[in-house]
């Protein structure tokens, strides 16, 4: 019996960089969970659940309003505790605390430290990908997401997308997770998984040491 496969990968980015789509696809990618014969329960976590709020596009982990910041805290503390005791096992997290570092920052100019989070993280093997485009790509990409969004209105300011992007770069640069920045704008995600594996294969990303 070979090594058990349990990477654990955070995908960040701003919107229309196939990051939900990048998940899905590495949860099923023989490269990163093994080669599967049937499918089966295999944990894929978003930050972006709006489970705060009892209405379609609420608040939740990353846009949380002042009078839910413990609410917030004490999700991340869960998860990381969660994330602790099933340590052998891939978890796959689409957006995560850089988002809402983003978020807050932008929406109401507080920074938040996560550093306790990501020191917990560290030893668990948890690695960062920043899902980027090239500025001019945005505009292909969003016609092709609102063949099917159920909300329009969220893609109509593409700039907004290029400068949440560079806030992200920069908080990704200050993590102290292992970290690829992947550039999706040949709008590929099969591509974008085999460049997430070959990382992972050439960094250890892909087992736990003990």
């Amino acid at each position: 019996m070979g090594q058990k496969l349990c990477p654990k990968i955070i995908l960040e980015g701003t919107r229309l960089t196939f990051k939900t789509d990048i998940a899905f696809a590495l949860n099923e990618h023989p490269r990163i969970v093994g080669p599967r014969k049937y499918r089966y329960h295999s944990p894929l976590v978003s930050g972006e659940w709006c489970a705060f709020t009892n209405y379609p596009w609420g608040r939740g982990l990353i846009n949380f309003a002042p009078e839910e910041e413990a609410k917030a805290m004490e999700t991340y503390g869960t998860w990381a505790r969660l994330f602790e005791l099933l340590r052998y096992y891939s978890w796959i997290v689409d957006r995560f605390h850089l988002s809402t570092r983003a978020c807050q920052l932008q929406e109401r100019r507080k920074d938040y430290d996560f550093r306790w989070l990501e020191q917990r993280l560290l030893p668990l093997g948890f690695r960062l990908v920043l899902c980027t485009r090239s500025p001019d790509s945005f505009r292909a990409a969003r016609a092709e997401r609102l063949k099917v969004s159920g909300k329009p209105s969220q893609y109509d300011d593409l700039d907004a997308f290029v400068r949440e992007q560079e806030l992200l770069r920069r908080l990704a640069s200050e993590s102290i997770l292992p970290r690829l920045e992947l550039d999706v704008s040949g709008n590929s995600v099969p591509a974008a998984c085999e460049r997430i594996a070959d990382w992972l294969e050439q960094t250890g990303g892909l087992y736990m040491a003990s």
